[in-house]
């Protein structure tokens, strides 16, 4: 049995921004893309899960509009803290070079490590793989990424 991992449609937010929390709406293309999305997963599924963040949310409803979700927030992206919503450009080299030098480990201020996503989104992902499937969850790049990591024993 399987579980299909989708990634939400394009976010509304100007290149450049980091984001990970931030409760990002979709752009006006979310339509096509979803119906895409919709187009190559199965319509038969025992359970759907997404992100509690609306770029996902909107997706997982539209997907499966007759079915109950389990909202879960460990799908939710790497929290960026103090760096949400900023310009990647803006944020002082002496505070962003210690994660760009290593993000596996280092928190971002006020946010979390890759490793500490890492742990939250494989807690989940053996709740759900422990469920019913096939099931589909919608959630974010860096969640697939964890997960993706974890199943294929990949260093993170």
């Amino acid at each position: 049995m399987s579980i299909y991992l989708v990634r939400h449609t394009t976010p509304l937010v100007a290149k450049g921004i980091c984001y990970g929390h931030a409760d990002l709406d979709v752009t006006e293309t979310f339509a096509a893309e979803a119906a895409v999305i919709k187009s190559v997963i199965p319509s038969k599924v025992e359970r759907v899960y997404s992100s509690t963040l609306m770029r996902c949310g909107k997706l997982a409803q539209y997907l499966f509009p007759d079915m109950p979700i389990s909202w879960e927030p460990d799908l939710r992206e790497l929290n960026c803290g103090e760096w949400e919503m900023q310009h990647w450009d803006e944020i002082p080299r002496e505070v962003i070079d210690p994660w760009m030098i290593d993000f596996v480990n280092v928190c971002i201020p006020g946010g979390e490590s890759y490793v500490q996503l890492y742990d939250r989104v494989v807690r989940c992902y053996e709740r759900i793989a422990a469920s019913p499937r096939p099931a589909v969850a919608v959630m974010h790049g860096g969640v697939i990424r964890s997960i993706l990591a974890y199943i294929t024993n990949t260093s993170l």
